[in-house]
This record gives C-alpha cells, sequence and structure tokens, in this order.
C-alpha cells in the first residue's frame, strides 16, 4: 500500500489526533529505521524513549516470540511468572516496595494520584510548571497546560500548580497535600532539569507534612540518564516512580513503584486493568530491563550523552543545549523554526529527531547508540544550517 493510500484510510477514518510526517516506516533494527521505500534513516528519537535498547533487540524479540507461542493473557485474576518476576525485579532496582502494573506512562500517572488519596483522601496534588503527566483525566489534570486543559474543562479537582521555585513549592505543601508529583527532568515541555535544590525542596515539605513524593520517570527512567532511575543522580529519594515507555523494549506498559510507606495502601479492587502485566509484554520488559540496568551500558550512556552534548553545542542554529545522559535538547537560535528544522532533518538527512515547541529540538537515541551514530547525527544537524 502506497503512502498516498495510507493517507487517505486516514482522513476517512482515523480520529485527526495526530500530525504525521510522510513517511511510513516498516523495518527497524538497532538505531535505524527503514521506510517503505528501502530508504535508511538514523533514529535519535527512540520512539521518544521507548527503544533504550533500540529497534527490536535480538533479546526482547526472542523473549516475546518464546512467550507468545505458550501464553498470550490469562487476565489478573490469575498467576502467571513474567508478571511477578518484572514486580521483583524493578522493586528490587529501585525502591524496595511494590508494583503495579498497567499499560502506559498516563495510566502509571493516574494508579500513582489515586495511591495518593487513598493514602491521605481528599488531599491536593501540587505539581509544578511545564509538567506533562498524560492526556486522561487525572494525569491530564496533574498537566498545567492550558492548551492541552482547556478543551476539555471541568478538570479533576485538587490540584496546585507551583512554579519552579523551591520557596514557593515549600509554601505550597502543607496539611492538605496528599502529594507532590514531579518530573526530575521534564521531557515532553522540552527536556527541563528541574534543579537538586527544588527536589531536595519537594523532599523537606513532604516529610514535614507527610506528603508522599511521587516522581514521574516515564521518560527519564530505564537509563536514559546514565542511571537507571533519574533520581538516582538528584540525592533525594521519592516514595513512590512511575514508569513506562522504555520498560517495554518496544512493547506497550507501564508500572507504578512504591517505596515500604506506600506499599499497601491500595486494597483488592482498589485499582485494576485487564491487560495490565500480561506475560508477553511482562517477559519483553524483564528483559529491557536486565539490559538497561547494566553497569557498563549506563557508563556508555554518560561517555555518550556528554560526546553529543559538546556536539549539539558546536551547532551553528543551537542557542543552547540541555539534558543529561542521552536524554537531551536545544533551545534554537533566534529566527530558526525548530518543527521545521526536525522536518528538514528527517526529509533531507533522513535523520529523526523531535521538536517539542517553536524553539526547541529533543534527542532521545538508543542507548545503544555509538560513538560513530553521534558523529553521523551531528554530521547530518550541521548539513542543515
Amino acid at each position: 500500500m502506497s503512502l498516498a493510500e495510507l493517507q487517505a484510510l486516514e482522513r476517512a477514518y482515523a480520529i485527526p489526533t495526530y500530525a504525521r510526517n510522510p513517511v511510513e516506516f516498516v523495518r527497524g533494527s538497532g538505531c535505524r529505521l527503514w521506510d517503505a521505500d528501502g530508504n535508511e534513516y538514523l533514529d535519535f528519537l527512540a520512539g521518544i524513549s521507548v527503544l533504550n535498547v533500540g529497534h527490536c533487540h535480538p533479546r526482547v524479540v526472542e523473549a516475546v516470540c518464546e512467550q507468545a507461542s505458550r501464553l498470550l493473557h490469562a487476565t489478573n485474576l490469575y498467576y502467571t511468572e513474567p508478571a511477578l518476576r518484572l514486580s521483583a525485579a524493578l522493586a528490587e532496582s529501585s525502591l524496595g516496595g511494590k508494583v503495579f502494573l498497567c499499560n502506559s506512562g498516563t495510566e502509571a500517572n493516574e494508579a500513582a494520584i489515586k495511591l495518593v488519596r487513598r493514602a491521605r483522601p481528599g488531599g491536593e496534588v501540587v505539581v509544578v510548571q511545564d509538567a506533562f503527566h498524560g492526556r486522561t483525566y487525572g494525569s491530564l489534570s496533574a498537566t498545567p497546560q492550558e492548551s492541552k486543559q482547556a478543551p476539555f474543562a471541568p478538570l479533576v479537582p485538587g490540584f496546585v500548580v507551583v512554579p519552579k521555585d523551591p520557596a514557593a513549592l515549600e509554601a505550597a505543601v502543607t496539611e492538605a497535600t496528599a502529594a507532590v508529583l514531579v518530573e526530575p527532568i521534564q521531557g515532553e515541555t522540552g527536556i527541563n532539569v528541574l534543579s537538586d535544590e527544588l527536589l531536595g525542596a519537594a523532599r523537606a515539605a513532604c516529610d514535614r507534612v507527610g506528603a508522599a513524593l511521587v516522581f514521574d520517570e516515564i521518560q527519564s527512567g530505564m537509563g536514559r540518564t546514565g542511571t537507571l532511575w533519574a533520581y538516582e543522580q538528584t540525592g533525594v529519594t521519592p516514595d513512590a516512580l512511575t514508569s513506562a515507555k522504555a520498560l517495554g523494549g518496544g512493547l506497550p506498559i507501564g508500572a507504578l513503584v512504591t517505596g515500604e510507606r506506600l506499599a499497601d495502601v491500595f486494597q483488592p479492587g482498589d485499582h485494576g486493568s485487564t491487560f495490565a502485566g500480561g506475560p508477553v509484554v511482562a517477559s519483553a520488559a524483564l528483559v529491557a530491563l536486565e539490559i538497561c540496568s547494566g553497569p557498563e551500558l549506563l557508563a556508555h550512556v554518560r561517555s555518550l550523552g556528554a560526546r553529543l552534548e559538546a556536539g549539539l553545542g558546536s551547532l551553528p542554529f543551537a542557542a543552547r543545549v540541555r539534558g543529561r545522559g542521552l536524554m537531551l535538547a536545544i533551545d534554537v537560535a533566534d529566527g530558526v523554526s525548530a518543527p521545521e528544522l526536525a522536518r528538514r532533518a528527517l526529509l533531507e538527512q533522513r535523520l529523526v529527531v523531535n521538536a517539542t515547541g517553536p524553539g526547541t529540538i529533543r534527542f532521545l537515541p538508543p542507548l545503544v547508540a555509538r560513538e560513530a551514530d553521534v558523529d553521523d547525527a551531528l554530521a547530518r544537524l550541521a548539513a542543515l544550517a
């Protein structure tokens, strides 16, 4: 089927929620993608931080095929080994509590919101400016962006928005607060690294009133910043974290991971999901988590991230570089359109990147990228100047 035929099907039958680029991808391997015409692309977006282990990692594919040949689905009314092994691996890799598996990042954040309000009924949830936590109603209500929220009002009540200022955050946390929910690195709004001072203030404020601190690590987790979880570099340990995106190695999964304090707040019937923790995706996630936990890979992410950051800073249209590890962004110079630059990178240089707004381009390459891939990407970007 041609691209034109796919676009005709989209116009006729797909609800128009996506602004798609005029490329049909049909195959992927490692850091490379191929379109329907056989053209090869260098992928520095990784499905928006989903493919940290790269496209079609052989171990992930093997785990999926092996499990799919035996059992696809059983529901959580019964035991399946992969889900419980994954829960143990997630807890032991991070906060040491318990895990609720789900199907996506926004579902993980919905579970977190329910959890903290179950722990402190009626409590408010404090969020910070420029946050993005998802598009379902609870997660959207925690996403203080007028353009995303306004068309869908009224939203879920009880969310308090504060600026990225430690004093303002501390003042907003009161006895009426159930939790502070933050991304240690804000991904969808342009790779904004929250300061350790701000995160420390959130921890101190929560401790002062008995509220929970929840980190949204949906984009920053799974090795993306050079440690398995971004919080490990901050000196601040949350009471719970949410994960998704890269957790499934390319398949859809999410997780709410708690520390000991919140481990037994949910009771039977409080929350659930038909497909959550299915054996196929849980098998894939076990492999992806093991790969992304590897000390050599994490050291590689830190080294490669420094190389990419330095190279991005030398581009003539880059006004500023920010991020951590292989979670990076540039602000483009005045007069340069980031969306147009990203489109030109795709169509002229066959480099896959993403504009998060009019002035910012985001870079999220697979963690298995090599130095040669970084140099190749920088050369393709330089050719756009």
